[in-house]
């Protein structure tokens, strides 16, 4: 428990994949973050089929949500899919997006978050133009900003309809592949000291990807037991190990043959975030879903890093130290920490 050998993540792999679950959504609003491709429009696809209210399909590219928008109403038959944009390496468009959210959705029960992107294969440093690391920004700060900003909207959702809405992180087994060295944590803020250049040497940025999503889990985590008077859900996901566009510029021979050989169909990974967004243990137990790891439509622990009295003092240094950071990119950060969580 609470690690994963590599025979360990074959055996999963190449296991059946349950099947996806069904719920009637036709009051319900879903936003898709990263729906126009991969896992991310697949979830859409099943959203959409179950009726949802109304279903929001966020993307980069207008061209390219566009598109899918079309296929999944050729899919599907369901014709209320709307594209939102939003950009996640700029913090102004994720402010912008979820300005449009509150203004326009009357509720919000399900927020997947799901888009990423992978750093270079050369382990190159690159930039957005806010000056943070480009991988950490988009799969961890960007994902931040918006979870706060728009859990007033899903606080008052479940107030209002007597639900409780779920915020859906997609993360991936690799976080247990990776683990953070002292020097983050004693530095005076580890997510600028994980973003420095200086610290980002091509040997670090190579496991880049599973340290964004080791960080996922942890703010998951961190989430969760900071809301647990509230009526809504976090908890983050493993679909697997998927073919998807995520993969697009990989050039190594080894990724290549595992993807020819082990990768599920983005189809059968986006079934995982249903059950995240949807499901329950077998006990029936919502509060087991409250800050869970998922995979294969149950519940399971995550790394060791991250449990215990020293994963917990490690969520702690994470979670300040990224508040920190996203309060001075807006400060209602700041007034939500204050009113929704302890």
């Amino acid at each position: 428990m609470g690690k994963k050998s590599f025979f360990g993540f074959l055996y999963d792999q190449l296991r059946r994949v349950p099947d996806v679950i069904q719920t009637d959504l036709k009051d319900k609003t879903v936003v898709v973050v990263g729906a126009n491709t991969g896992i991310g429009f697949q979830a859409a696809q099943h959203f959409a089929k179950m009726n949802a209210g109304r279903l929001i399909l966020a993307c980069r590219s207008e061209k390219k949500g566009q598109a899918a928008v079309d296929r999944l109403k050729a899919a599907t038959g369901y014709s209320k899919a709307e594209l939102w944009l939003v950009d996640l390496s700029e913090f102004s468009s994720v402010q912008a997006f979820a300005d449009r959210t509150v203004k326009d959705l009357e509720r919000l029960d399900i927020l997947l978050l799901n888009a990423a992107v992978l750093h270079r294969e050369d382990g190159s440093y690159t930039t957005t133009k806010d000056g943070w690391e480009t991988t950490l920004h988009v799969n961890d700060l960007s994902f931040t900003l918006l979870s706060f900003l728009l859990l007033p909207l899903m606080v008052d959702t479940a107030k209002k309809f007597n639900t409780h809405p779920r915020l859906v992180t997609v993360t991936s087994e690799l976080h247990f592949m990776t683990s953070f060295e002292d020097k983050i944590f004693e530095s005076p803020n580890a997510i600028e000291f994980m973003s420095s250049k200086d610290y980002c040497t091509p040997q670090i940025m190579k496991t880049r990807y599973p340290d964004t999503k080791l960080l996922n889990v942890f703010f998951t985590r961190a989430l969760s037991n900071r809301s647990k008077h509230q009526p809504v859900v976090f908890n983050c996901v493993n679909p697997g190990f998927c073919r998807s566009e995520l993969l697009r510029d990989a050039k190594g021979m080894v990724t290549k043959l595992m993807s020819l050989l082990l990768a599920r169909s983005a189809e059968e990974g986006s079934r995982q975030l249903i059950w995240a967004a949807i499901g329950l243990p077998e006990s029936g137990s919502l509060d087991e879903m409250r800050g869970a790891y998922i995979n294969r439509a149950s519940i399971e622990e995550p790394s060791d890093f991250v449990l215990g009295e020293e994963g917990k003092k490690r969520e702690d240094k994470l979670y300040a130290d990224t508040i920190s950071i996203i309060q001075k990119v807006d400060p209602r950060v700041k007034e939500i920490e204050s009113q929704y969580l302890i």
